[in-house]
């Protein structure tokens, strides 16, 4: 996901978006008042003021130009997960790259080359189909390759700069260049290149082993996952680990499991996934965050920062 938090907002999402559907081609899908709770994994947050998922990259580069020249502000959306949206939207353009023209996944010798919006499940399947380990961790992600970068999403030890060779990127300029990982200002759950510009493709890079074998390991992971985390509408983890303990043990520590803000509940499952049971509002999920900072700083000496995205207006 990518933020610009210096521009001005949309104040009539109806003229912005007739004019930006003029710009781009037929097949790019426009869309005024988005709501929010449609696009994310944890089914909150209000609407956006325009929507729009780009069917080439030049059209993609036509909606960077025209908000640069609207000083609008914009966000570049994933599937989704690791996102929470305020009640009252987003005050811009929300642009998804889930157009099939950014979800291709294509094999080059030991690598897959994959668009920004390919699913990583999808990615894992690929590499397990080319007989290619590494990418297993990738299947039990609820994102897509563009955000996974964005956040070096990561899951069962592993995390995606691991398996990164290169990537494609899209600056606020609206240049093309193809990036090193070296370069790209990784950390945990962190790409600092990625906050100022947008992922288009990248290489993933994997170690020939039989089909058998990574089918075995992609099994044992999903066991794993399911047994320790929910199935109802999360974000993924709200918290990042702490250096001294694991959010999630952190705060079944505390006894916060089943903790409630409306139909928001801390998961019985894991610790660190906040659950919607149905018509939570984001109001609900913010404020039960703030609960689980607060008792984690009173009786731990721990301030938990949000691993999460937070955006939008309340």
């Amino acid at each position: 996901m990518t933020r610009i938090d210096t521009m001005a907002p949309v104040h009539s999402a109806g003229p912005c978006a007739d004019e930006l559907r003029r710009r781009v081609s037929s097949e790019t899908l426009v869309r005024r008042d988005e709501p929010m709770s449609r696009r994310t994994t944890l089914r909150v947050g209000g609407p956006a003021d325009v929507y729009v998922e780009p069917a080439s990259e030049r059209d993609l580069a036509e909606v960077i130009r025209f908000c640069a020249a609207r000083a609008v502000r914009f966000l570049v959306l994933g599937r989704g997960s690791n996102l929470l949206v305020r009640d009252g939207g987003f005050r811009g353009v929300v642009i998804s790259l889930a157009h099939p023209h950014f979800s291709g996944i294509e094999l080059d010798g030991n690598r897959l080359r994959c668009g920004a919006g390919a699913r990583l499940k999808d990615v894992a399947i690929a590499a397990r189909r080319h007989g290619l380990s590494g990418l297993e961790f990738l299947e039990g992600i609820p994102g897509s390759v563009g955000g996974a970068l964005r956040m070096n999403a990561g899951a069962m030890n592993s995390a995606t700069f691991d398996i990164v060779a290169a990537v494609r990127v899209m600056d606020y300029a609206a240049e093309i260049r193809e990036m090193a990982p070296s370069a790209m200002e990784v950390t945990y759950r962190r790409c600092g290149v990625l906050e100022r510009m947008i992922a288009l493709a990248a290489v993933f890079e994997g170690r020939p082993d039989s089909q058998e074998a990574i089918a075995q390991r992609m099994l044992a992971f999903s066991r794993k996952r399911w047994a320790s985390q929910p199935a109802a509408p999360s974000a993924g983890c709200i918290f990042k680990n702490p250096i001294t303990v694991p959010a999630g043990r952190l705060i079944d520590e505390l006894g916060c499991k089943g903790l409630r803000v409306g139909a928001a509940v801390v998961s019985q499952e894991h610790g660190n996934f906040i659950v919607n049971e149905g018509g939570a509002t984001a109001r609900d999920v913010l404020k039960l965050i703030e609960l689980l900072r607060e008792q984690a700083l009173a009786r731990r000496g721990i301030d938990l920062e949000t691993e999460v995205e937070i955006v939008g207006e309340d």
